[in-house]
């Protein structure tokens, strides 16, 4: 006998084992979907008379099976409020994110992601509203594996003027954030060489490598990548607004180095803009897409002016690329979710996404000012004047991370962005000063100074 608990709550498939007898095949299939936790605490249970009708067992028999398991504390009865699951006490040393949580640092200085807590719910919640309600009934079928047209249009006009980049629509690919386009890129150049940063971040290389590419170090120093060591690669990752993690920009010979190697070559450009937009002591540096458009796939995401939760970015590709990159996403995933795609679009052409990156810019900005007071001369800060990390020298990453643990505190480590740790590379902290609350950013800093001056 098999049936489902449906109505009040829940709907739940149970299998008796009708060979353990009706009553016992009954218990032991609601005790193991208490302890699985398919029926979650507090889940009302269907009323005896509905479930005997259900499964084709008397209704006795599932009074008594609810009787008994009340009994044993996996079942509570109440008058009025019908039986419910109890909640059984929890085993933290059998629960997978217990540790996790243990460990979890009291001030996360960590790189890689913005204040979520400055998430504009309000304004994503309008613009979702309105999206649902202008939307055709065909948004929510199959689509395009280029993505809405609605969103690569409103990214076309955002990107030409707030980033210098020349995105007609058709040249748009929306993807499920930057890793994915780093993943198709690579897939369809099929195996081959490709140059990336050093330093850089690990798990882009990890990218590359497992989507079948060969990865080539090349090295950045204070002018940005050196594009003059650039030989014979197909392709070569760059951050050039902003260089991860070391904070430079390219240097506008490089720019052009850049892209003269990528003519002469037919090699391809991957631009990551991953922070393009917060640039602090002047007007944001255009994206490099907008000198050599045939010869640079343009990279971008809201995972840093909104958050990385949506899992929305967006590739402008060479006119040779589209087809080959949008085949390769139809196998992927066939496309990205298309609702947060309306919701952008609309958060986009309503420009309350331009009035959101603004008052991030200015919050941003305010925190590295304060990293800046708040070091002094403890330490020199490196990177220009954007983004939301920036580099502190230490001669010793080991000792002060460890100081720092002890302190509750998390940071990054420049150590482990090179391509060959050690080897006798700079050392340093990347601190990044997005992801702490506001109210928690100033005892942050407190900490982090006090561990800087017992290193």
């Amino acid at each position: 006998m098999n049936g489902f608990l449906p109505g009040a709550g829940v709907d739940l498939h149970l299998e008796p084992d009708a060979a353990a007898g009706r009553r016992a095949g009954l218990e032991k299939a609601l005790r193991a979907a208490v302890r699985e936790g398919r029926l979650a605490p507090g889940a009302r249970l269907p009323a005896t008379r509905r479930l005997a009708l259900e499964l084709g067992v008397s209704r006795g028999t599932v009074k008594a099976a609810y009787d008994q398991l009340v009994a044993e504390g996996y079942l509570t009865a109440r008058q009025g409020s019908g039986t419910r699951v109890a909640a059984l006490p929890a085993v933290d040393a059998e629960q997978p994110g217990a540790a996790a949580r243990a460990r979890a640092p009291r001030f996360d200085l960590r790189p890689g992601s913005p204040d979520v807590g400055a998430f504009p719910a309000a304004a994503w919640l309008r613009a979702l509203r309105r999206a649902i309600a202008t939307a055709p009934s065909l948004a929510y079928d199959y689509g395009d594996p280029r993505g809405r047209i609605e969103l690569r249009t409103a990214l076309s006009g955002y990107l030409g003027r707030a980033r210098g980049v020349v995105a007609p629509p058709e040249r748009i690919v929306i993807t499920s954030g930057y890793v994915q386009g780093l993943a198709l890129l690579t897939r369809v150049l099929d195996g081959a060489s490709v140059a990336m940063e050093d330093p850089g971040l690990p798990f882009h290389r990890d990218v590359v490598r497992h989507n079948g590419g060969a990865v080539v170090p090349v090295r950045v120093d204070e002018r940005g990548v050196r594009a003059q060591d650039l030989g014979e690669q197909a392709a070569v990752v760059v951050t050039p607004a902003h260089q991860y993690p070391t904070g430079v920009t390219l240097h506008p010979e490089r720019r052009r180095a850049l892209t003269d190697w990528a003519r002469a070559r037919g090699a391809l450009i991957v631009e990551d803009d991953y922070d393009g937009e917060f640039r602090y002591d002047r007007q944001p540096v255009g994206a490099l897409q907008g000198m050599a458009p045939g010869h640079v796939a343009y990279l971008g995401t809201a995972s840093k002016t909104l958050g990385p939760a949506l899992r929305l970015g967006w590739m402008v590709l060479p006119p040779q690329l589209v087809d080959a990159v949008a085949e390769a996403k139809l196998h992927s995933d066939h496309h990205t979710e298309t609702i947060g795609q309306l919701a952008l679009a609309e958060l986009i052409d309503s420009h309350a996404y331009d009035r959101h990156v603004r008052a991030c810019r200015l919050r941003y900005r305010r925190r590295r000012d304060q990293l800046l007071g708040r070091l002094g001369g403890r330490r020199p800060v490196r990177g220009i004047a954007a983004g939301l990390h920036a580099l502190v020298d230490v001669a010793d990453e080991e000792r002060v991370l460890a100081r720092a643990e002890e302190a509750g505190l998390a940071l990054g480590r420049l150590g482990e962005h090179w391509h060959t740790p050690g080897a006798g590379h700079p050392q340093g902290l990347v601190v990044g000063y997005g992801t702490p609350r506001e109210r928690t950013y100033p005892e942050a800093l407190e900490v982090l100074a006090k561990v800087l001056d017992g290193a």
